[in-house]
């Protein structure tokens, strides 16, 4: 997908909920192009919400100029919505989506699709399996939460905080933030394979390698990116279930998690809508 790096022009608005408000931007379609449907986007969490900011910024600028808008939401307790993410919960962030995808449908008529990053991907799939979207965009997803969990603990050196003890009556901090043992436990029960999508899906992660001396990744010498084993195995299982995936890895920098802010150009190329005859 060909992408403008041009400065974006979104809509900033606030959304009503029962218990507050939900910042969110909305991204036209650009006018010159026919209308195609809409793409609701799931934030991951944590600080790579804000190291996203940027790669999610274009990559919903090139879907506006294929006709579709896009719709970003902070979900409850997170960004510039209302509320503490010591008191969110996975039910929470899901009727958030609802209600995000619920505007957005009436605005944009077509098709909606939903777009995930990381935990968000997690967050995307069971959405997905009460509402139907038209299609899922998963980047770098989370095959499991207490893993995304795990990878958090290990950078903050405290993994004893996600062992497999039954969780206790005290909020647990991931990474600076804290929410409640209620939100960990159902995140850490969280798995993709056994929440396989029943409509089309396109999967594309990252295969992060190191830069030779001229800043070149291996690719360049003919390595081509793969999927990861997990992530094989588990769309494969999803294939086997009766799932259409559209599977693959390229080239670049965790964006998510670098020290400066990143951009994955071969990722935001190869993103597309994924479409059941594509």
């Amino acid at each position: 997908m060909t992408v403008d790096s041009s400065p974006l022009a979104a809509l900033p608005f606030f959304l009503a909920a029962g218990d507050g408000e939900r910042f969110c931007l909305y991204h036209e379609p650009n006018p010159g192009v026919p209308p195609r449907g809409a793409v609701l986007y799931v934030h991951p969490f944590a600080e790579e919400m804000n190291k996203s900011r940027r790669m999610v910024a274009l990559q919903a600028r090139a879907f506006t100029q294929s006709g579709f808008g896009v719709m970003q939401i902070d979900l409850y307790g997170c960004g510039d919505s209302s509320g503490d993410l010591r008191q969110a919960s996975w039910d929470l962030w899901l009727a958030d989506l609802a209600r995000a995808r619920n505007w957005l449908e009436q605005r944009d008529h077509g098709p909606c699709y939903v777009w995930g990053l990381r935990l968000g991907a997690l967050l995307a799939l069971d959405h997905a399996r009460k509402s139907h979207p038209a299609g899922l965009i998963l980047w770098q997803p989370s095959l499991s939460g207490g893993a995304y969990l795990n990878q958090f603990a290990r950078l903050q050196s405290a993994g004893r905080l996600f062992s497999d003890s039954p969780a206790v009556e005290q909020d647990t901090e991931i990474a600076g933030y804290r929410i409640s043992p209620s939100l960990s436990t159902t995140i850490r029960q969280l798995d993709a394979a056994s929440m396989p999508p029943r409509c089309p899906v396109q999967w594309l992660e990252l295969n992060i390698q190191p830069r030779d001396a001229a800043g070149m990744y291996a690719e360049a010498a003919g390595a081509t990116a793969s999927l990861q084993p997990a992530s094989a195995l588990l769309v494969e299982r999803w294939r086997e279930e009766g799932a259409t995936v559209h599977a693959q890895a390229v080239h670049g920098d965790p964006f998510w998690m670098s020290t400066e802010i990143g951009i994955s150009r071969a990722l935001l190329e190869a993103t597309s809508i994924p479409m059941e005859h594509q």
